[in-house]
């Protein structure tokens, strides 16, 4: 028999195993063995034997029920329940404008009515005057209307480049209103059999397309303007910079364009050379790493689509959980394009004490005639080093400035969600979010925390409405960030930041001679206020989103909570071996655990340096040693492998004394 033959003869056994499977679990009936792992090209090796499959597991999320095997979680992650919900608002929300601009109105399940534009010819005679002339008055005529579930012909084709399991294409088709069609595509020939599976279960053939290619070549082939997409969602295991190219291109002229990053570590500064290969930007470490985050993104997004003359417009951008999420719409624009370079900046931040300040790539300026004149900024914005501190700077960046909400987009979602609460299971999380996004300052870009700068000058640190009561005092404003719960978004300037610290420094004071001379906190101490800050709660400092106490900043959603591991072809048989690799490298760095008596033995061959200072008033009862060992008694006391051990340092001149030594 060849070898064509026996796949062929393997892959109908697959099916009809996998049909009895969906066919006892649509019954009730508890699920029997079901198809063995299929790899990625979605075929079996011939002559080996297969394993047993695991069972499947239903979830229902939203209006979607989607099945997945057991064996392999990563298809489903609950803590995105939040990116998903928000992403089907904002996309109801830009098919409400889309189709508006086309006269048709979308029907959101739980949404009242609204009041019909077109009037009833036929029972209101008089409205015949208000119709514009040549309009045709023909009877029976009704707005166009879009429904949730239904084919809209001049709707949104919708893309989701790295579908998976299908929930999310499969929650678009019940969920969203005035779409046409929604490709749900996958490389994975797995992935693809279950979101046929999905879309089946659920009813959504008609909306929802399978589709298995590479999302890069996918998009690359949508590039005519007839082919490209009005919404296309990337939410990939990792960096999207891969499919950013791609995608800048696909996206219709003013299509929405909605990208998740899950690698924070990188974006947060942790590597900087790493985020410059993959976003065109060096991030820092700083307490404001995740709106920086967000500004790198979109400076990569802008960058990528004017090499094609085209430029962005944030509409959201959102740091949630262990993610990034942004939403942009796409323009073209050559006249545009030339404005890109002055909305972006670099960074120059102090090592010492954290303050930052931003120098734009680009200048835009009147012209004579109503013209504008694009030039180099001049710069830089700091001197060598820090005007307050002293120390040195960083260079990151460069990083998007300009604002990344659209308020009033905003304002339509929040709107949507606070009279529709039963739509989402996430509703008030996104109620609160989005509130405190419209509180943001626009025009701000990034932010101070109150543990900086309290830590920075070694103070204690005053209440959020106390600092922001002073700045509001002193003329400036202020506003909080949704990516952080102890932010202080303000267009103070630093050294007046520093001021209101120093006179909160006077009111809790700080022991000055223990305060190295070329500390931060030193040198900013060491100057007099010239602006005398006043604590005095006001009222319009406590911001509206924290009066009303709506969840601005969600706790861990649950135990171990954060971006699944990777997919892969072994299943749960990979799961287990990772498992058991991690129990068996369990506090391997740890040292084994000691009794008291071995502990006050151990502490007993190190000297009491308050004894050789002759303030040591325990005497006897002193856990340390009274006398000097010799060095015959202090090789015996230490141990054979002390010089092997890296994490244990020898007693001696100029080593560091025991635990609990002053």
């Amino acid at each position: 028999m060849s070898h064509t033959r026996i796949v062929l003869r393997q892959t109908l056994n697959l099916r009809s195993a996998g049909g009895l499977c969906r066919a006892r679990f649509m019954e009730g009936q508890p699920l029997g063995p079901a198809t063995p792992p299929a790899m990625e090209n979605g075929t079996v090796p011939c002559g080996e034997k297969c394993p047993p499959e695991t069972q499947e597991t239903t979830v229902t999320e939203g209006s979607a029920k989607i099945a997945f095997p057991s064996a392999n979680e990563v298809f489903y992650n609950p803590v995105q329940e939040f990116n998903r919900d928000l992403t089907c608002a904002v996309i109801t929300e830009f098919a409400r404008i889309h189709l508006g601009a086309k006269g048709i109105q979308i029907k959101v399940p739980g949404e009242k009515e609204v009041q019909k534009v077109v009037v009833d010819l036929s029972e209101q005679e008089e409205d015949k005057a208000v119709l514009k002339e040549g309009a045709d008055p023909a009877p029976g005529s009704q707005p166009r209307t879009a429904t949730v579930g239904e084919i809209c012909e001049e709707g949104l084709q919708v893309l989701e480049g790295l579908a998976a399991s299908g929930l999310r294409s499969i929650r678009f088709a019940r969920e969203v209103p005035g779409l046409r069609s929604v490709i749900a595509n996958d490389a994975s020939a797995r992935a693809v059999d279950l979101i046929r599976h999905n879309v089946q279960l659920n009813q959504v053939a008609h909306l929802v397309q399978p589709s298995q290619a590479d999302a890069r070549m996918l998009m690359y082939q949508h590039q005519r303007v007839s082919d490209r997409f009005d919404v296309i969602d990337l939410d990939p295991y990792g960096s999207p910079a891969a499919f950013l190219d791609a995608a800048v291109q696909a996206v219709s002229e003013g299509g929405l364009l909605c990208v998740t990053c899950t690698d924070m570590a990188v974006l947060a500064g942790n590597s900087g050379e790493t985020c410059y290969s993959k976003y065109g930007a060096m991030a820092l470490k700083s307490r404001a790493c995740h709106e920086m985050a967000l500004r790198i993104v979109l400076h990569s997004l802008d960058l990528r689509a004017n090499c094609y003359q085209r430029f962005v417009v944030p509409l959201l951008s959102i740091s949630a959980d262990f993610y990034i999420r942004v939403f942009v719409r796409v323009f073209t624009g050559q006249a545009k394009v030339k404005a890109s370079a002055s909305k972006q900046a670099l960074v120059y931040q102090c090592v010492g004490c954290g303050a930052f300040h931003l120098q734009r790539l680009g200048k835009a300026s009147g012209a004579p005639g109503g013209r504008v004149k694009f030039s180099a900024a001049c710069g830089p914005p700091v001197a060598p080093e820090c005007e307050h501190c002293g120390q040195r700077h960083q260079l990151g960046g460069p990083l998007w400035v300009e604002p990344i909400h659209d308020l009033d987009f905003v304002g339509r979602v929040l709107e949507a969600v606070s009279t529709n609460p039963g739509r989402f299971h996430t509703a008030e999380r996104i109620r609160g979010v989005l509130s405190v996004v419209t509180e943001e300052l626009p025009d701000v870009p990034l932010y101070y925390t109150l543990d900086q700068l309290s830590s920075t000058i070694h103070c204690s640190t005053p209440s959020l409405l106390q600092l922001r009561s002073a700045l509001l005092h002193a003329g400036f404003r202020v506003s909080l960030s949704h990516a952080c719960k102890n932010a202080v978004k303000t267009d103070a300037p630093t050294s007046a930041l520093w001021d209101i610290m120093r006179c909160w420094e006077k009111e809790c004071p700080v022991k000055r001679e223990r305060l190295s001379e070329t500390s931060p906190a030193f040198r900013i101490l060491s100057v007099e206020p010239r602006l005398q800050a006043n604590f005095t709660i006001r009222e319009d400092a406590n911001p509206s989103s924290r009066q009303r106490g709506l969840k601005r900043f969600q706790a861990n959603p649950e135990a171990n909570w954060g971006p699944r591991p990777r997919a892969r072809p072994g299943g749960k048989a990979v799961g287990e071996a990772m498992e058991d690799r991690r129990r068996l490298l369990q506090n391997k760095r740890k040292e084994p655990a000691e009794d008291l008596a071995q502990r006050a033995a151990r502490l007993k061959t190190f000297p009491c340096k308050k004894f050789k200072k002759g303030t040591c008033q325990r005497g006897d009862q002193c856990c340390y040693s009274h006398s000097p060992l010799t060095a015959e008694a202090a090789a015996e006391a230490a141990p054979t492998d002390c010089a092997q051990t890296p994490n244990q340092t020898p007693p001696g001149s100029g080593a560091t004394a025991g635990p609990g030594v002053d």
